[in-house]
């Protein structure tokens, strides 16, 4: 029978087949260098770095000199580290030059890849930025393959969570850099908040190499990076509402577990009335009044911190402090907080101190991040099942690169069980058979509470192993390294240990070598590493990257799934049929079935799981264009205005600008005489700065004199300061006034955005698209932004005074500051504006 489908896999197969035939021909060319290059003396290494960097100024390109580069990297690697690269690394070195991704399996040696792309590219002289996944592989990488850099006379460094602005700094100025993706995005965020460019620590984004690309640019993709502000404390309100939400019943809410969404009932509504009305924090009696709109955000944090969120699973309680654990690695996320007022209603539900609520200050999508670069590629063992998202989003493609060694690796079909405890009996029964003859085990599970189900379950056979979940990550690479050793049982969250080459018998190093080889012989004998997958995980390629810790370089090892009707991911996404399918086919108590039609019913488990977060992240990125457009034109001014030389011209363009909108005004209300619009306008702007008669004269004067009159104030103003702080200072205050008031805008602007996203999606019942809604409001209110921006500046300039004050009796020299009186919220404004301090240049 004809089937199209055959065809298409061809094609595919076809044109990935043709990239490698392609690439071939560079191999052979970069092969046939290596003679030369061996007679060279270590002396002459750091030399060919030199006349590289002088051919590529003088004109000859990247690929031009790709052949010899390579082959001279791979000599550096042989004599440092004692490894000569494969023909299918020099693959994957040509691969990520050319900005696509790499798909190598584990442990086809995806560091010593990376070294490739990253050495010739470094030649240019603006910085390689390689991601790992975490900080202990950015400084172990960055310290392992530094001897090759150094040995060739190039610089490698590392950014680690707890280094400062200065060692930050000397490792960006490294040819080649090292780091976790949140230390880049959050770097790049906190550049754009300094005041100087000598303060910034990123230089520039020219080439990005992105290891476990996968994990970095889907999986948390769709969590944004946030730095926060801490803002009003309302720990009296979040303890409150907690307890009040616990006196509600089942009916009073209805929960979404695919949506992850908890929303109140008619009945629960009423109850939230009655159970707040009565304990006085409900206003007008009516949940939904416009007084109460915070009271209803606040319920629905609670609703869900209590409802939806698991102590184990979510996040952790250690040392009274509550962290996040990241859904796919299981890893504590260290600083991170969850947003909107979620992290404190956890807080206030485990009854431990409450943290104040934090307020965005910058954010960006590692999307977006990521698109700063002007070339970006990766490597990871499993691309292939989300090429789409890769070419929609970034426009990568993704070439599937061949083992060095045939992949001897035995998979298993998935054993099925109808309830959870039947397949966690199966478990501990797989694990005594295997762990008897010695055989090492790999045993992946979902979250930590469920790796410390099967802890619980083997110490009641007390059976000697390992748990590595997000309580003690900190050991996970030396763990997982010798995962390979006779016996050893390591029971694992997720895709814990990516990165990690796991060795049969054990750890190079740690084990003499002689012993090495005798303990990788036996446990080749008994079949190599054994992993067990405790459940299927949402996407097939997490399931993948937990098969992939076995089978390496050719290795024995094996793998195999177990499933119940009862995870998560077969009773929220799989058929309700499911249960009497298995019925028909006389599934008795204890009996596991292996058979074609549930392996069909779990793969469209997951692809529906896979489809659903792939929507998320491209409804996240098209929301997050919109601001990252706004974000570009703020960034670029404030960099423009932090390096300009002469700020005074940028302050003057913005005077000439609110003297012209201030002249339409004037033209404006004169078709409605008993406006007061233009002259609390101009009493906004000027403020103090001039007095009642000058103000006076300023409103009623013709068009062309209001302007000189502002403008000459203006300049009247600033002239003072130069006098008393000089020239040079008179620029800085300037310079640094308006880098202040583009950040406190920003923050708000970001503040209005959020809640317009939060809020957008119920355009859809008046059949409006959110998303053009979201545009339209978006660039009104950064239009505002703009005006407001302008506006708070000049304000803030046309009323700044430079007092002097002595600094002692006996010194003739004189102390220049500007006035800085504390203002109270509810004070008249300093502007002039007659509203109140909070409503004014308060709310900035």
């Amino acid at each position: 029978m004809f089937n199209p489908l055959n065809i298409i896999t061809k094609f595919i197969k076809s044109s990935n087949q043709k990239e490698l035939d392609r690439i071939g021909k560079i191999v052979e060319k970069i092969n046939s260098q290596e003679e030369q290059f061996i007679k060279l003396s270590d002396t002459d290494f750091p030399k060919k770095t030199v006349e590289f960097k002088n051919q590529l100024k003088n004109g000859k390109s990247l690929d031009e000199i790709l052949p010899e580069a390579f082959a001279l990297v791979r000599e550096a690697a042989k004599r440092t580290r004692q490894e000569r690269h494969f023909d299918v690394q020099l693959i994957g070195g040509v691969v990520l030059h050319e900005g696509k991704i790499a798909e190598m399996r584990t442990g086809e040696g995806k560091t010593l890849t990376i070294a490739l792309a990253a050495y010739l590219n470094a030649l240019s002289e603006n910085g390689v930025h390689i991601v790992t996944v975490n900080d202990y592989l950015a400084k172990r990488d960055s310290m392992e393959m530094g001897l090759i850099y150094n040995f060739l006379g190039l610089t490698s460094g590392f950014i680690n969570n707890d280094q400062d602005d200065l060692e930050r700094k000397k490792n960006y100025d490294c040819d080649i850099t090292y780091a976790t993706n949140s230390e880049l995005g959050f770097d790049y965020l906190r550049d754009n908040m300094k005041f100087s460019q000598k303060e910034m620590v990123q230089r520039s984004h020219a080439f990005s190499i992105v290891d476990e690309i996968d994990s970095c640019l889907i999986d948390e993709a769709r969590t944004p990076l946030v730095i926060s502000g801490a803002a009003e404390d309302k720990t009296a309100q979040y303890l409150a509402i907690d307890k009040l939400v616990k006196i509600l019943n089942n009916k009073d809410f209805e929960i979404d577990e695919k949506e992850k969404s908890i929303l109140l009932t008619n009945e629960g509504i009423n109850n939230v009335e009655k159970l707040f009305s009565n304990a006085g924090i409900l206003k007008n009696d009516n949940f939904y009044d416009p007084e109460n709109l915070h009271l209803v955000h606040h319920v629905n944090q609670a609703l869900r911190a209590n409802h939806l969120f698991e102590k184990g699973k979510d996040y952790i309680v250690k040392d009274g402090v509550l962290k996040i654990i990241d859904e796919l690695t299981g890893r504590i996320l260290e600083g991170r907080r969850f947003g909107d007022g979620l992290h404190q209603a956890l807080e206030a539900k485990e009854k431990i101190q409450i943290q104040a609520e934090n307020q965005t200050l910058a954010s960006i999508t590692y999307q977006n991040y990521f698109k700063l670069y002007k070339k970006i590629s990766g490597c990871t063992g499993t691309a292939v099942t989300e090429s789409e998202e890769f070419f929609e989003i970034y426009n990568l493609s993704v070439v599937v690169i061949p083992t060095n060694k045939e992949m001897i690796r035995k998979d298993y079909n998935d054993l099925i069980f109808r309830t959870e405890k039947e397949k966690n009996d199966a478990i501990i029964n797989k694990i005594i058979e295997k762990h008897e003859i010695g055989q090492p085990i790999l045993v992946f599970t979902s979250s930590i509470n469920k790796s410390e189900v099967y802890s619980k379950l083997l110490n009641e056979k007390n059976i000697k192993h390992v748990v590595l979940n997000a309580k003690n990550h900190e050991n996970e690479a030396e763990i997982i390294a010798n995962a390979g050793k006779e016996k050893s049982l390591i029971i694992t969250t997720s895709i814990s240990g990516r990165g990690v080459d796991i060795q049969l018998g054990g750890k190079k190093g740690s084990i003499p070598d002689d012993q090495l080889k005798i303990d990788k012989e036996k446990i080749k004998s008994l079949g190599g590493l054994f992993v067990i997958g405790t459940e299927r995980m949402e996407s097939r390629r997490v399931d993948n990257q937990a098969r992939g810790r076995a089978g390496r370089q050719g290795d024995e090892g094996s793998s195999v799934f177990y499933v119940s009707l009862e995870d998560d991911l077969m009773r929220i996404f799989g058929s309700e049929s499911m249960n009497n399918m298995l019925e028909k086919l006389g599934l008795k108590d204890g009996e596991s079935i292996d058979h074609p039609w549930i392996n069909k019913a779990l793969e469209r488990a997951q692809q529906k799981v896979e489809a659903r977060n792939f929507d998320i992240r491209k409804t996240l990125i098209k929301f997050d264009n919109v601001l990252n457009d706004q974000r570009h034109v703020v960034f670029s001014q404030r960099k423009n205005a932090m390096n300009s030389e002469n700020i005074f011209d940028y302050s003057d363009e913005f005077l000439k600008e609110i003297s012209e909108d201030l002249i339409k005004l004037k033209i404006q209300n004169l078709s409605n005489p008993k406006s007061n619009e233009f002259n609390n306008k101009v009493r906004q702007i000027v403020g103090k700065s001039f007095n009642d008669t000058e103000l006076e004269s300023l409103i009623s004067a013709k068009d062309n004199e209001l302007k000189e009159q502002i403008s000459s104030k203006f300049n009247e103003t600033r002239n003072e300061r130069i006098k008393v702080l000089n020239e040079q200072h008179a620029k800085e205050i300037e310079k640094r006034i308006f880098l202040q008031t583009i950040d406190l805008n920003w923050k708000s602007h970001i503040q209005y955005l959020e809640q317009l996203r939060q809020v957008i999606g119920l355009r859809s019942y008046g059949q409006r698209d959110p998303l053009i809604e979201y545009k339209k409001e978006a660039f009104d209110l950064f239009s505002n932004l703009l005006e407001k921006l302008k506006l708070d500046y000049v304000t803030i300039l046309m009323n700044l005074k430079v007092i002097t004050e002595e600094r002692s009796s006996n010194e003739e020299r004189v102390n220049p500051k500007t006035q800085a009186k504390k203002m109270g919220r509810n004070e008249p404004c300093f502007c002039g504006s007659g509203k109140k301090f909070k409503h004014c240049h308060g709310a900035l």
